[in-house]
């Protein structure tokens, strides 16, 4: 079974930056695809960024695009999503999902990632 451990949350001030990291173990497949996901209080969940284990084709929300990147230590089995210039807009619960190769629904539906993790709090004043 997957299981996705995220950490690296925290609270910080408007413009500042934070990453993110997400563990995976029980993982053995070898091409699938991994994103980080964002729920603020009130909102819908929304897909931020992912990455193919592969490192090739990062996608992004227009939301984050040119403030967060997202990116993969496979040695770690490791996803990380820095996020730079964050705003109070970004106050979320960040959740790291995995696919390995089930439906696919696209890269930042929800609906293509079976595997998540507890998520992590993002706290920007």
């Amino acid at each position: 079974q997957v299981q996705l451990v995220e950490s690296g949350g925290g609270s910080v001030q408007a413009g500042g930056s934070l990453r993110l990291s997400c563990a995976a173990s029980g993982y053995t497949y070898s091409r699938y695809c991994m994103a980080w996901f964002r729920q603020a209080a009130g909102k819908e969940r929304e897909g931020v960024a992912s990455i193919y284990t592969s490192g090739y084709n990062p996608s992004y929300s227009n939301s984050v695009k040119g403030r967060f990147t997202i990116s993969l230590d496979s040695a770690k089995a490791t996803v990380y999503l820095q996020m730079n210039s964050l705003k109070p807009e970004d106050t979320a619960v960040y959740t790291c999902a995995a696919n390995r190769g089930g439906n696919w629904y696209g890269a930042l539906s929800e609906q293509s990632y079976p595997f998540w993790g507890q998520g992590t709090q993002v706290t920007v004043s």
